[in-house]
């Protein structure tokens, strides 16, 4: 029996997306120089945004992920990462790592000394060192080097790894994070943003109503379409979207998702089973002029909202 929709799909993504205006021109020229190692980028009472010092600190950020993507969900670890309890591979040595500390709860180290616990991470990587590596990770899951190809003069970014520490999922932290990815943004003149963002489970039939409301709602124009490679690609088209309860699928999306969507992203065409990582995973693409003004004011054009 088809199921009444009491609630339109486009007045539900304008309520998570509000209405978009044209986006001012985003004043590079006020900040000029790009993000140095370590440097902050916003602080919140005890909470700092910044970029990875050093290594250790990367191993940190990778004991971390371990935590939240092989302990609390379901990820399958190999020997190397049960070994060492680290979620690492080989992007790591050449991404850029946005951390957020907190510096009122303090860990000793193997010498001893106390130091800020990392409590959140993004993974960042920018399309000129990911054209001196190899390209980027999303490659093996979806044909973008069609997108960048058809925009030769835009900057592109690469956002992955994503989590925070279970306490600190609040909207203080969040905020933090999205505060420092918008200076690095600023910083770097990035124009495209994008990544795969993921669904706990590798069954597309238990979450169809969610990839079915991405596809109908969210997905892409021509212009910013990305497939997912023909191999890996899983129909996100699985039920007519007058089947569909709107309300229901939208609230049923993971809060990084529903993050994205308010910012304005669209989604790649088809899905990607990880089965390593127990996800499915879509694609976001976030073009900088089509970010929510709202989102862009609230930080400031210049991410003064939350500077040190």
């Amino acid at each position: 029996m088809m199921r009444q929709n009491l609630f339109s799909p486009r007045k539900l993504v304008r309520k998570f997306t509000p209405a978009m205006r044209p986006l001012p021109a985003v004043p590079y020229g006020a900040v000029q120089m790009p993000v140095k190692t370590g440097e902050t980028l916003g602080r919140i009472g005890s909470l700092e945004v910044r970029m990875a010092r050093n290594f250790k600190e990367v191993k940190k950020a990778q004991r971390l992920r371990y935590e939240v993507f092989y302990e609390e969900m379901s990820a399958v670890a190999d020997a190397q990462t049960l070994a060492t309890r680290r979620d690492a591979d080989p992007f790591d040595a050449y991404c850029d790592h946005l951390l957020v500390v907190d510096h009122a709860s303090l860990k000793r180290n193997k010498l001893g000394r106390l130091k800020p616990e990392i409590v959140g991470t993004y993974r960042v990587l920018r399309q000129d060192v990911a054209d001196r590596h190899g390209g980027f990770y999303t490659s093996a899951e979806y044909d973008i080097q069609s997108l960048i190809d058809a925009n030769p003069g835009k900057r592109f970014m690469e956002l992955g790894r994503s989590c925070v520490l279970k306490p600190y999922r609040n909207k203080k932290t969040i905020e933090l994070l999205w505060h420092g990815l918008w200076s690095y943004i600023l910083r770097h003149k990035i124009d495209v943003m994008l990544g795969c963002a993921s669904i706990e489970g590798t069954n597309p039939d238990a979450m169809a109503d969610q990839l079915g409301f991405l596809h109908h709602n969210s997905l892409a124009p021509e212009e910013w379409r990305v497939r997912a490679i023909e191999n890996r690609f899983v129909d996100m088209n699985r039920r007519p979207a007058a089947d569909i309860n709107q309300k229901e699928a939208l609230r049923a999306l993971p809060p990084l998702i529903k993050g994205y969507l308010r910012l304005g992203a669209f989604v790649g065409e088809g899905a990607v089973i990880d089965h390593q990582f127990g996800t499915t995973d879509v694609l976001i693409v976030m073009p900088v002029s089509e970010l929510n003004t709202r989102y862009v004011n609230y930080y400031g054009a210049d991410a003064s909202r939350y500077a040190s």
